[in-house]
């Protein structure tokens, strides 16, 4: 049996020097309070330029007022040729440019509040980022507890820091002789929103209000106004407050008592301005609770056998990344690609990462967490269908970069998108193998015929070719390729085909009979394109290799990802030798390594799949939090969908696939890997 506890506890990241690059985020799912070296957000404007400190939740959407009272309905779409149907798409900006780009970037997730440390110097003056010593910060993975160590001026602070695993809240606990000196307080700022990653402007301080009630010297709410956006945060302290108010949004706090040390709970929700009072000891006690259910009921793997250098940077990954997506990635609506820490795209999601954000959590026996998002689509299920039937299809098409309330954003390359359509299906069935129950399957179905329906008359069939089509317009998951020019691409073949053969299956676990259309396409579906033995990017891109050897190798998705029932093993092995050789895997992204491994662990390439999860690359970069860096892009500080393509790589690997046969694991032979409680894949 392995030794969870230990296995997790020596991967806790410890943090020695400030490191701009690394603040860690507390979390729950629903709600992130991401830190600075102070285990608060004390220094916010230091971070800002690399991972902003913020505090988010999945219900903290807003959108601007617009002078030009912009309207949905006004948009033009542009209409595309496929044969002689003209298909409207949202993808055009010229003459719109104003409209176009208010509804991608409305609504957008904001910043809810900057919690930091208000912290003097013997003469008065505020302590800056450089007069701080940092001792220690460790992040204690096993109880969720953030724990920062520092001095000021020969002063020692210690800082405890906590999210609540039940409700919108951080507990924090400070000791330290400068609370007695009256030189260290509580500072609470609000912030307009913004379009930025930080998704906060400072100065506009007129644009939002704020009403604060006193209940008492311990107990203060805030009742925030932005636009037509309402919140509530209360504040709970252990001792009575003396506040001040250094300017508008900015409010000070200090401890009357003369002790040295100050517990409070601040919570954030969008419903009530005043909750029950909780204290610092109660959301401490849930956060052990949560944390150790957590790991010692999930999957876990356990490298410490092996000897090999490369093995315990793999642990470190593995583990952080089971941290990081449950803290942002498991919450009751699809991640943003840099979850709750920041905004990506003004905080949208985007439903092709989905899959990566949350499908290894069935892998690792924590379906419930994959599931917790589910729902959403039934919720938007009406307005996906009002989408496929604006363009001429039949049933729900879903949509690509989206808010809470399901409208698909216009671009010049999301609408185009199609790979995200399978994904429900896949969601469904990974939820039934590790359940196997009938309710999966009642409830789950509608979404997978709905889904199916739309690939179906998406579809074009070629009578001179006696075979089924993916036509232009559209774009696959290698978004490098004109939407006009695009036919059959490799990776979305594979993908369609193996939701035909998983959609006949629920049929038949209902008692249905076979859908006869859809095994006719599932026959006749348009076989994967190649040349001179190498699959393409599609059936029209022969200069795959030469000229658009760059973004996603989604070929190789469609063995490494997938069953991989239409692939020929042979030319997927060619396929995979020539990325590997010729690809720019500095203009990669970070979910392509795991997805270029997991195809390496299926052709047998054990050592080759350990060393492209660890390629030295700028996209395959984890800083010491655990965050996948995409290289320089300053505008994505993180990547979610790297960490979760990262477990169910490993996830795989360790398991196995259905057909895989393994006898050990797919790590390499001399490696000494041991797991449990992880399933089989696809």
């Amino acid at each position: 049996m392995i030794n969870r506890y230990q296995l997790v506890n020596r991967n806790n990241p410890i943090l020695k020097n400030k490191d701009l690059n690394s603040p860690f985020t507390l979390g729950n799912g629903e709600f992130a309070f991401t830190a600075d070296f102070t285990g608060l957000q004390t220094f916010y404007k230091s971070y800002a330029e690399e991972i902003p400190i913020n505090t988010m939740a999945q219900w903290g959407w807003h959108s601007f007022n617009s002078e030009e009272n912009y309207d949905r309905k006004n948009l033009k779409f542009k209409n595309y040729n496929r044969g002689n149907k003209k298909i409207p798409y949202a993808s055009e900006e010229k003459g719109q440019a104003g409209l176009f780009n208010f509804l991608r970037e409305n609504p957008h997730k904001y910043n809810l509040a900057r919690v930091g440390l208000h912290l003097e110097k013997k003469n008065g003056v505020k302590v800056e980022f450089e007069d701080i010593e940092l001792n220690q910060q460790e992040l204690n993975l096993w109880q969720g507890i953030l724990k920062s160590d520092f001095v000021v001026e020969g002063e020692q602070v210690n800082v405890e820091t906590i999210c609540d695993p039940l409700t919108d809240s951080i507990a924090v606990k400070i000791v330290s002789d400068l609370i007695i000196k009256k030189r260290l307080g509580v500072e609470i700022e609000f912030p307009y929103p913004e379009q930025s990653k930080t998704a906060s402007n400072w100065e506009n301080k007129e644009k939002h209000q704020t009403k604060l009630i006193e209940q008492n010297e311990k107990a203060y709410n805030f009742n925030r106004f932005i636009d037509e956006t309402k919140y509530f945060v209360n504040l709970f302290s252990s001792k009575n407050l003396e506040l001040k108010i250094p300017s508008q949004q900015h409010y000070l706090f200090k401890s009357k008592k003369n002790e040295n040390s100050l517990t409070f709970v601040i919570n954030f929700n969008e419903n009530q301005n005043r909750v029950k009072q909780i204290s610092f000891s109660e959301v401490k006690e849930r956060s052990i609770e949560y944390w150790q259910d957590y790991w010692t009921q999930g999957g876990i793997i356990d490298f410490s056998k092996t000897e090999a250098p490369k093995a315990k940077e793999l642990e470190r990954r593995i583990v952080l990344s089971q941290y990081l997506t449950a803290v942002q990635c498991s919450g009751t609506l699809p991640p943003a690609e840099t979850g709750l820490t920041c905004n990506s795209w003004y905080g949208k999601f985007h439903l092709e990462m989905h899959f990566w954000h949350a499908a290894h959590f069935a892998l690792w026996n924590r379906e419930s967490l994959l599931e917790k998002s589910l729902w959403w689509y039934y919720n938007i299920l009406e307005r996906a269908k009002e989408l496929a039937s604006s363009q001429g299809f039949k049933g729900a098409r879903w949509p690509k970069m989206v808010g809470p309330e399901g409208y698909d954003s216009p671009s010049s390359i999301g609408p185009f998108l199609v790979w995200q359509q399978p994904h429900p299906i896949i969601y469904a069935e990974l939820l039934y193998r590790n359940r196997q129950k009938k309710s999966v399957l009642e409830y789950y179905y509608e979404l997978i015929e709905e889904s199916i329906e739309f690939m179906v008359s998406y579809l074009e069939f070629d009578q001179e070719n006696d075979r089924f089509n993916l036509e232009a317009p559209l774009i696959p998951a290698q978004e490098s390729y004109d939407p006009e020019a695009c036919l059959n691409p490799t990776f979305e073949l594979e993908y369609w085909h193996t939701a035909f053969v998983i959609a006949q299956k629920w049929r038949k676990r209902l008692g249905m009979e076979k859908n006869k259309k859809w095994e006719e396409i599932t026959d006749k579906l348009a076989e994967l394109p190649h040349k001179n033995n190498l699959y393409l990017g599609h059936e029209k891109a022969e200069d795959t290799f030469e000229k658009y050897n760059i973004d996603h190798p989604s070929m190789l998705g469609a063995y490494g990802l997938l069953p991989g029932s239409k692939v020929d093993k042979d030319i997927m092995k060619n396929t995979f030798d020539k990325v590997l050789s010729d690809w720019q895997f500095d203009r990669a992204w970070g979910w392509d390594f795991p997805m270029t491994a997991m195809t390496a662990a299926k052709l047998g390439e054990k050592e080759k799949a350990v060393d492209i999860l660890l390629m030295d690359s700028p996209k395959n970069t984890y800083l010491f939090n655990g965050h996948n860096r995409q290289g320089s892009k300053k505008d994505l500080p993180l990547y979610l969908p790297g960490n979760g393509a990262l477990l169910l790589a490993a996830g795989m690997m360790a398991a196995g696939w259905d057909d895989s046969g393994l006898e050990s694991t797919a790590f390499p032979e001399e490696w000494q890997v041991e797991y449990e409680s992880i399933n089989k894949y696809l």
